[in-house]
């Protein structure tokens, strides 16, 4: 507690608390003007030192309390400043994604910014122009990082989007102008997921993804411990053995189903799902339908019946209401049918 408030005064910059997901409901917290910090706080210079209190509370009985000072005089050390102001204001998130260990050359890097209105977008578009002008040393995926991972997401967004530092600037100089980048304004409304079905596989579907994050890769490999050999033929080289119903289709909810778990580990989680054909397993299961085992097993013995049909058929889309294309099929049943509507 101690080395963390004497870094907290040198950067000027109150950490949030850790390990917190709600405060205490036994503290009357609007009564006093106590609170937790949900996130970091800048901690700016007044006509008053910077003071804390440290207090440890041991088990065994030890009661140990100290009050810290700011030594006069004492230079802040320079921190990137990610907002621009205060939580209020500040500069913050919307949606990123980024190659760890990456750079600006591996693709577009997007930079993200929100506020409480329109005008406020602009006017933090143009602080952080400033900002980054001022500091040419930080590196354009930092940037990016920090503004996604750091800050809170307020109504109003805007992205700039750029392969180097230079188009970045370009685009945030045309954003703080009230023009340029991806704007948009946050609606009420819910969120559902579609599966897709047979039809959507190919070759190496998820392998950087797969490669990317730990946790599309638990879920990818869940599933093939139930359908051995999925892995191989997914990232393998035979495109015909994919195209086959009896691994494409335990390919296709694979993938789904991890594609699912990587959004949901994101915060990102539907109101309702929706599948189509092998899509439907995929959305009972990550919807508690079905155990991982079960819907395995059904998938997997889904495919290889499918499998034993015949040959030589095909199916398309046809943008038309049911009862026509039933009429065009009369007397022709046995050539053709409606799959799906």
């Amino acid at each position: 507690g101690v080395i963390k408030m004497v870094l907290a005064m040198r950067q000027g910059m109150l950490p949030a608390t850790l390990h917190v997901d709600e405060p205490s409901s036994r503290i009357e917290w609007q009564a006093g003007e106590v609170r937790l910090l949900s996130e970091a706080v800048s901690w700016p210079e007044s006509e008053h030192a910077r003071r804390a209190g440290v207090s440890s509370f041991g088990l065994s009985g030890t009661n140990a309390h100290v009050i810290l000072e700011a030594a006069p005089g004492e230079e802040i050390a320079p921190v990137p400043d990610r907002s621009g102001g205060s939580v209020e204001d500040g500069v913050v998130p919307w949606v990123i994604s980024a190659r760890s260990g990456g750079s600006v050359e591996d693709g577009v890097v997007p930079w993200v910014i929100s506020a409480r209105s329109r005008e406020a977008l602009r006017a933090q578009a143009a602080r952080l122009l400033a900002h980054v002008e001022a500091h040419p040393e930080l590196d354009a995926l930092d940037v990016g990082l920090s503004l996604a991972t750091t800050r809170t997401a307020f109504e109003h967004r805007a992205v700039v989007l750029g392969k180097d530092r230079a188009a970045l600037i370009a685009e945030l100089e045309t954003l703080a102008c009230g023009e340029g980048g991806v704007q948009g304004v946050v609606s009420e409304g819910r969120t559902a997921f579609l599966f897709s079905g047979q039809g959507a596989q190919r070759l190496g579907m998820g392998r950087e993804l797969y490669e990317a994050f730990p946790v599309f890769a638990e879920a990818f490999d869940a599933v093939c411990v139930h359908v051995g050999g999925l892995r191989d033929v997914v990232f393998g080289a035979d495109a015909e053995a994919l195209d086959c119903t009896e691994w494409a289709q335990p390919a296709l909810f694979a993938v789904e189903v991890a594609l699912f778990r990587l959004l949901e580990s994101w915060g990102v989680r539907p109101d309702f799902v929706v599948g189509h054909s092998i899509g439907e397993l995929a959305a009972a299961h990550v919807a508690g339908v079905f155990s991982l085992e079960d819907a395995c097993a059904l998938v997997g013995a889904r495919g290889r019946l499918m499998q034993q049909l015949p040959g030589g058929g095909a199916m398309f889309a046809v943008e038309a209401s049911e009862d026509e294309v039933a009429a065009l099929l009369e007397g022709r049943e046995a050539e053709a049918s409606v799959a799906a509507v």
